[in-house]
């Protein structure tokens, strides 16, 4: 629900089917929309020498949004809960057998926000700075994925704060005149602070930037019928990248700071790009242990506001 400035002459209600309306507002001018309707609720829509007529619906039948309690409720700047959402959401699952990981975890205490996303194949953490203002003390809820993609486009980059309401069975996120309400999904979500090794023996320094353009220039040769993990060779201050399908064979090499022990490691092209195209980091800490471990990606620097886990790929012996 979102409120528009305007010269009302007349007030009421109708329904407009929104792809045909939203494609009519996308291509107009840019000047003044007079919009008017009647009783047989055609709608008539102006802007220049533009003229739209379509046909609307009887607003009496349009379904009332439910009522969100606030029993709990937080304040986070828009610009900090957007980041957030992107630099985790991209590993919510798209698998319906488990529907509560087709959704993002938020748990919400003194120290902050923190997100959590995890598909079976990764899994994205997000830490927030401390937030603005909480009731009702500490609360966590997991919210749908394509919610959270609409509260990213209605967040602007800027300090305006947007606020969070956990109701019974619905959350309510209000940006500026806008109000989304999205149900929660109800579930076991996974443990995830005894999901990550932390213990691990290798532990290498990339720059970020640099080893997303390695992984991308292999994967040239990876396509959606042609597929192939990416092997990685972990050598002392370099890492050995190739990758090989019937498109072909390409290698590139990436230097590191840190001896990886020639640990070979496959890993899902996409996955591994993903997480560090993310990262709100220059420079990223790799933390490995066997060709069967996950991988842990952490920032060098600071405090550890961002923790992503990706999952390696089982190589075929060396071709």
């Amino acid at each position: 629900r979102t409120k528009v400035s305007a010269d009302v002459t007349e007030p009421g209600e109708i329904v407009l089917n929104a792809r045909l309306f939203g494609d009519i507002i996308r291509r107009m001018p840019d000047d003044v929309v007079v919009f008017t309707a009647d009783d047989k609720q055609l709608v008539h829509l102006s802007c220049g020498d533009a003229d739209f007529d379509i046909l609307g619906l009887s607003a009496a039948d349009y379904p009332e949004l439910p009522m969100v309690e606030d029993d709990f409720f937080v304040s986070i700047q828009q610009k900090l809960l957007r980041a957030m959402i992107e630099e985790t959401a991209f590993a919510v699952s798209t698998n319906e057998s488990r529907p509560i990981h087709t959704g993002a975890l938020f748990e919400i205490t003194d120290q902050g926000l923190t997100m959590v996303a995890v598909d079976g194949f990764r899994l994205a953490i997000r830490r927030g700075e401390p937030l603005e203002k909480i009731d009702g003390g500490a609360f966590s809820f997991v919210a749908p994925g394509s919610a959270l993609g609409e509260v990213k486009n209605i967040c602007s980059d800027v300090e305006d704060l947007a606020a969070v309401t956990l109701g019974k069975s619905h959350i309510l996120f209000e940006v500026g005149d806008t109000e989304l309400i999205c149900r929660r999904l109800e579930g076991e979500f996974l443990d995830y602070k005894n999901a990550i090794p932390r213990k691990n023996p290798i532990s290498v320094i990339a720059d970020t930037k640099a080893l997303i353009e390695s992984i991308d220039r292999v994967s040239v040769v990876i396509s959606e019928k042609q597929k192939s993990p990416v092997r990685c060779l972990f050598d002392h201050d370099k890492v050995l990248l190739s990758a090989k399908t019937g498109n072909g064979e390409a290698k590139d090499i990436c230097r590191l700071s840190g001896d990886g022990g020639g640990l070979e490691i496959g890993f899902n092209n996409r996955y591994l790009m993903e997480a560090l195209r993310y990262a709100p980091a220059d420079t990223v800490k790799i933390e490995l242990n066997t060709g069967v471990s996950p991988a842990i990606i952490v920032p060098t620097e600071g405090e550890e506001n961002f923790l992503y886990m990706v999952l390696p790929v089982r190589l075929k012996s060396a071709e």
